[in-house]
């Protein structure tokens, strides 16, 4: 089969995008699919879209390529460029611009646009003519995408183009903004954007953007309380696991973009979490007949998340005492606006607490250190913790030097 640029399943170039380009820092002697041919047709046409963003070394087994972006000097993200490029069939294209052609004089059903493509479109050429399915799943398929509507005359069922949006000037900035920020920002890449982009970012996090399938698919089976089938793919044996869950919530991470969704277990009884980026496929399966009571376990759930950690699905009791002087009330309020949902109480003039119950209080580390030099107290319930933390200070005191 001839090379071509374009994708009929995302899937594979997602896989393929992620193990060599983002976490795998792989050569071509590490390809384990099917034929070196397709580790060359996959790679040409990464290299196609990501012009100018592939990077690569040399070690002792060979070249090494990887993705090298700053976020600081580009203003869209270039990994969108993937999803453009989907194959498209001869009829696809052709039906695409007679369908909207026909229905711009006014609605008509499937027999009449039938009737104008081989009558008026077509008639004058020996060319093969579109079946009456062919047209009816194209229209369809318009509709689902919110080009067209559809409406009953009779017994007669007919298309007819949607009605324009109202076009205003504020849109151009807040779909820039949208399409580079928010989840599923792939959908805002797809508006017409002429210029440079109003906004740069520090910090973004591009490798989200191969997730959106995922991520979209299980957006509506939690918008029509659907159960959902996932199949993950585990990270050390890289085995495939499938797992019937109900999607309750989402969870993205501003600290390392990571992007992970909640759902209830079936055969484990119990919330887990799910990285997106584990998550091979998802199928959407039957409503679920009681979906209130999972959100009102979810509401009893989340009162004990830190983080995503779970450890093992028993709580953490933590008290840290901090220690502030008079005009330093900007401690206390940021005790108080990061608390999540832990609790703060005034001790005495120059001293808080703050106490939380959490399923694995080692992830509150990170956040525990930045109040080192104001710490009088650290008590915690999983002694792991508390001596983790005492470990980490001893070897920035052997690193710098100090009193032990």
């Amino acid at each position: 089969m001839a090379y071509s640029e374009l994708i009929k399943n995302f899937g594979k170039i997602r896989s393929y995008m992620r193990d060599f380009y983002v976490f795998g820092f792989r050569g071509r002697d590490e390809f384990s699919l099917k034929s070196t041919r397709i580790y060359d047709d996959e790679s040409r046409r990464v290299k196609s879209w990501l012009e100018g963003y592939i990077d690569s070394y040399y070690d002792e087994t060979g070249k090494k390529v990887f993705l090298s972006i700053d976020s600081r000097s580009v203003p869209r993200n270039p990994l969108y460029t993937a999803f453009k490029a989907k194959s498209f069939t001869d009829w696809d294209i052709t039906l695409h611009f007679f369908l909207l052609d026909i229905l711009r004089s006014g609605p008509a059903s499937v027999n009449a646009c039938l009737e104008k493509i081989t009558g008026e479109y077509l008639g004058d050429f020996s060319a093969e003519f579109p079946d009456e399915g062919t047209i009816r799943n194209k229209l369809r398929e318009y509709e689902k995408m919110g080009i067209l509507v559809s409406r009953k005359e009779g017994r007669t069922l007919t298309y007819a183009l949607a009605e324009d949006f109202r076009e205003l000037p504020a849109w151009k900035d807040a779909v820039d903004f949208g399409s580079e920020a928010m989840p599923l920002g792939v959908i805002g890449s797809y508006f017409p954007r002429e210029g440079e982009s109003a906004f740069r970012f520090k910090h973004q996090y591009f490798l989200g953007a191969t997730d959106s399938e995922i991520l979209y698919d299980l957006c509506l089976c939690m918008t029509e309380h659907r159960k959902a089938e996932v199949t993950c793919v585990t990270r050390k044996k890289k085995e495939e696991r499938k797992q019937e869950i109900l999607p309750v919530r989402f969870y993205f991470s501003t600290r390392t973009g990571r992007q992970y969704v909640l759902g209830y277990s079936y055969p484990s009884r119990r919330f887990l979490f799910f990285r997106l980026d584990s998550i091979l496929k998802v199928k959407a399966l039957e409503a679920e007949e009681e979906p209130e009571r999972y959100e009102a376990l979810w509401q009893a759930f989340d009162r004990h998340l830190w983080g995503v950690g779970l450890g093992q699905h028993t709580l953490d009791h933590l008290e840290m005492v901090i220690h502030a002087e008079p005009g330093e009330d900007f401690i206390p309020n940021r005790l108080e606006r990061e608390k999540r949902h832990g609790r703060v109480e005034q001790v005495d003039e120059t001293t808080w607490k703050f106490t939380a119950d959490v399923y694995d209080a080692s992830e509150m580390l990170p956040w525990i250190r930045t109040f080192i030099g104001r710490i009088d107290r650290l008590e915690c319930s999983n002694p792991g913790v508390t001596r983790v933390f005492r470990e980490d200070l001893e070897a920035m005191r052997r690193l710098y030097g100090g009193d032990p």
